[in-house]
């Protein structure tokens, strides 16, 4: 089979958040490794694109460490501090008590070196880790205005994960939409992928031989539940992935991007202020709640004429 990059740029305005989606496939080492790769590298491709995204899947002879690496280079030089850039490396993972590998075919990827080339990045980084050993990495690639995701939470849980498949089913699937404001953020398909990654062993009868985890603070404390309790989600909660019905259709309209903008403003407003919820008097948090909702229902409203 013939693998070729195809470069979807949809990007012809101003829009919320630009956001640059680097797809990458790793080493099968047999073919239904391989095929299965890929395809959900290709399935996550044609679900990503749409106006304001810019989408590079890399598969086959093109999945290597040099187009990786100019790849993620390209992205940090077309994208400013309000854009989001997702690396997803989907395959096979390893680590050896001191770092992390992405097998590629040619030399492998380190994490060492994945941090590295993100380091020149202004935007809003998220980093999915969805393959085996992944844990192993979170250390070595947290960071400010990072979002890391992984399969395992250690580098010693070695299987073939399948939470690949389930983090390409949060793209597509109503459902991991939790609050129904029409777009799946890097929290809501965290947590729709990890509970259906428990839910195939448990329906197996079989021993979870992997954990996803979410770290999103810079402190490396890597969390199965992101919550204010533990520190973890908020920037997560704060990162659209992809969006749908009346949202995707805002973007292709110069006059109602602007009032994306300003949703997602209300709605990062709103998500800070559950976060301090536990912090405030009850009487303000409920005030100033009832404020934001009546803005952004006002804004949801006008997007929808």
């Amino acid at each position: 089979m013939k693998h070729c990059t195809i470069i979807l740029f949809l990007l012809a305005a101003p829009v919320p958040a630009a956001t640059f989606h680097i797809l990458c496939a790793g080493l099968g080492g047999e073919p239904d490794y391989d095929t299965r790769f890929v395809s959900l590298v290709q399935d996550a491709a044609k679900l990503l694109a749409s106006p304001g995204s810019m989408v590079i899947p890399l598969t086959g002879a093109d999945a290597s460490k040099d187009s990786l690496k100019s790849s993620i280079a390209r992205a940090t030089a077309a994208t400013s501090a309000e854009d989001i850039i997702v690396v997803t490396l989907i395959g096979h993972g390893t680590h050896d008590g001191a770092d992390y590998r992405f097998n590629l075919p040619g030399p492998d990827l380190t994490a060492v070196e994945l941090d590295q080339w993100l380091a020149p990045a202004r935007a809003r980084t998220v980093v999915v880790l969805a393959t085996s050993a992944s844990g192993g990495a979170v250390q070595t690639l947290r960071g400010p205005n990072r979002v890391i995701i992984s399969a395992t939470r250690s580098g010693t849980e070695k299987n073939a994960v399948v939470f690949s498949r389930y983090w390409i089913d949060a793209l597509r699937d109503a459902a991991a939409d939790a609050d129904k404001n029409e777009s799946v953020t890097a929290l809501e398909a965290f947590r729709f992928a990890s509970l259906k990654t428990a839910r195939y062993y448990e329906t197996l009868k079989r021993l979870a031989t992997e954990h996803p985890v979410l770290e999103d603070s810079g402190k490396g404390e890597a969390a199965t539940n992101p919550s204010a309790e533990n520190g973890q989600g908020l920037l997560a909660m704060r990162t659209p992935l992809v969006r749908f019905g009346a949202e995707q259709k805002a973007l292709a309209s110069p006059l109602k991007q602007s009032l994306l903008r300003r949703k997602e403003s209300v709605e990062q407003a709103i998500d800070k202020l559950k976060y301090e919820k536990a912090a405030m008097p009850e009487a303000d948090y409920r005030k100033q709640l009832a404020a934001l909702l009546l803005q952004l229902a006002q804004i949801e409203e006008d997007i929808e004429k």
